[in-house]
């Protein structure tokens, strides 16, 4: 899935990813590929990105939105830093 972390300050991830874990605004959402089309609010918290190519990686993210379409994932967040 193509994915894209946005922030106020800059984009913070673009790529592939095989899946995704958000802190959403009434719990955890698990987002694989060929997922049904949504938007969800975020709450705080951690959002796991596993990388297509394996890898994962880890960002602190506290509200905002998550969008799913077409296999394309945007994260749209007020606050967002790479955990560690």
């Amino acid at each position: 899935m193509k994915t894209s972390i946005i922030s106020p300050e800059r984009v913070l991830f673009e790529g592939e990813v095989s899946s995704i874990v958000a802190p959403g605004f009434d719990g955890e959402v698990g987002i694989l590929a060929r997922h049904a089309p949504m938007v969800t609010l975020l709450g705080t918290g951690v959002l796991r990105l596993e990388a297509a190519q394996g890898g994962a990686r880890r960002f602190n993210v506290s509200g905002g939105f998550l969008q799913v379409a077409d296999d394309v994932v945007r994260v749209v967040t007020e606050s967002a830093t790479p955990a560690t």
